[in-house]
């Protein structure tokens, strides 16, 4: 069984990559996109850049619109109840969404289960009827840090807003696999293609969204349809989703229509050449490590403004952090770049291994200047580095000092 870890993290490979093309509002997009930053992040993005229809229901003040396919929250915005509030949580599409009908009857979208020794299709309603299940996760964009890689990555320039924590809820898919008598012999991935719509005239592997994972993600994977409570919003796959808890969230296929259990790794580009650690200037290629695992993050919210200066005198400095595949254990916060460490308090209740937990340290602050960071330690040991793996796409970056913020204190 081929396991998640990301081995790249551990050594960087030296072969070949590849990324396709982007579209703009309204056009296609394409998966791992190598769209120029004079598309996707010109610079300051102007706060009357309008959401997108199927998400016109979201707060426009909590998030920054790149392109009618990738929405990044505020780093303000988070708040600190653990939870991400829905209207403030990111969007991001490699294919523009289908159409809105397929939300208003949700119970009836189906979903073809393959790979198995009895193959077939459900609906929406038949899974309910087989198990449900919550897990509260941290949902983030692989590219969620790009901005910081100083080899300027094409491909919107998140920060730190294409994640948040939130509450999936649906059918374990070890209960569809007893449904339908276990899975076939001899298989090695998990494959979820999702629904978007491919154009006419053009070669679905190019375009289609269908991502294999290995096996031992089945262990915590659902097909949802809710999320926080609400039933699954357009923006966020709805009416049903992969889930996979700890993996990075292209893996989390959006209007799941197929899910197969196969031999080989899905022949889409989006699984074959993107997505993958490939080294700067390196195209992707099946040699290098696929993105699949989220190692251990986190970063200070607040205070993180360089342009909002500080009062002097007690100071919650409070931010997020999660421990990727295994539960956070330990949060250090430094106040001089990374020189001193102390350890900060997680608060709030604890969600489980794959959620991120808040905290906050509370230090007084003489007027000056600081440069805050934080790391987190997880269960298994794996504590946050100072600097990123560099990879040519921009892909999971964790460094803590990428992430750091310098205020000043008067």
């Amino acid at each position: 069984m081929e396991h998640t870890t990301n081995k790249t993290r551990r050594r960087l490979l030296a072969t070949a990559g590849g990324a396709v093309a982007w579209a703009g509002l309204g056009a296609p997009a394409f998966a791992d996109s190598t769209e120029p930053k004079s598309q996707s992040n010109p610079g300051p993005v102007s706060d009357a850049r309008p959401l997108p229809d199927y998400a016109k229901w979201k707060d426009a003040d909590s998030l920054i619109v790149h392109s009618a396919n990738t929405i990044e929250t505020r780093r303000t915005a988070f708040g600190s109840s653990g939870i991400t509030p829905l209207d403030r949580l990111f969007v991001r599409n490699n294919v523009a969404p289908p159409s809105s009908d397929i939300v208003k009857d949700p119970d009836a979208w189906q979903v073809k289960i393959e790979g198995v020794k009895n193959p077939r299709t459900f609906t929406v309603a038949e899974l309910k009827n087989l198990g449900v299940e919550s897990v509260a996760m941290v949902l983030q964009c692989s590219g969620n840090g790009r901005a910081y890689f100083p080899h300027d990555p094409s491909g919107t320039q998140w920060t730190v807003g294409a994640a948040g924590c939130v509450v999936f809820t649906g059918v374990p898919v070890k209960e569809v696999l007893k449904a339908t008598g276990g899975m076939a012999d001899g298989m090695k991935y998990m494959t979820g293609t999702g629904g978007e719509e491919i154009p006419a005239g053009l070669d679905p592997n190019s375009i289609m969204v269908e991502r294999s994972v290995p096996l031992d993600a089945i262990e915590d994977a659902l097909l949802a349809w809710e999320i926080n409570g609400v039933p699954l919003p357009l923006a966020h796959g709805g009416p049903l989703r992969m889930i996979i808890p700890g993996y990075a969230g292209v893996n989390n296929v959006k209007y799941i229509k197929r899910l197969a259990f196969t031999q080989e790794q899905s022949p889409a580009n989006i699984q074959q050449n993107s997505y993958r650690m490939s080294p700067v200037g390196v195209k992707g290629t099946t040699e290098h490590d696929s993105v699949w695992g989220m190692p251990p993050k986190s970063w200070i919210n607040i205070p993180s403004d360089p342009e909002q200066p500080v009062k002097a005198g007690k100071v919650a400095i409070s931010g997020v952090a999660m421990g990727g595949m295994s539960e956070a254990e330990k949060i250090e916060v430094s106040l001089n770049g990374g020189k001193d460490w102390k350890e900060a308090e997680f608060i709030g209740p604890d969600l489980g291994k794959y959620a991120w937990r808040n905290f906050v340290l509370v230090a007084d602050l003489k007027p000056g200047e600081y440069e805050l960071a934080s790391r987190v330690t997880n269960d298994d040991g794996e504590t946050q580095p100072e600097n990123r793996v560099e990879n040519n796409r921009g892909y999971l970056n964790n460094s803590w000092r990428d992430h750091m913020v310098k205020v000043k204190v008067v």
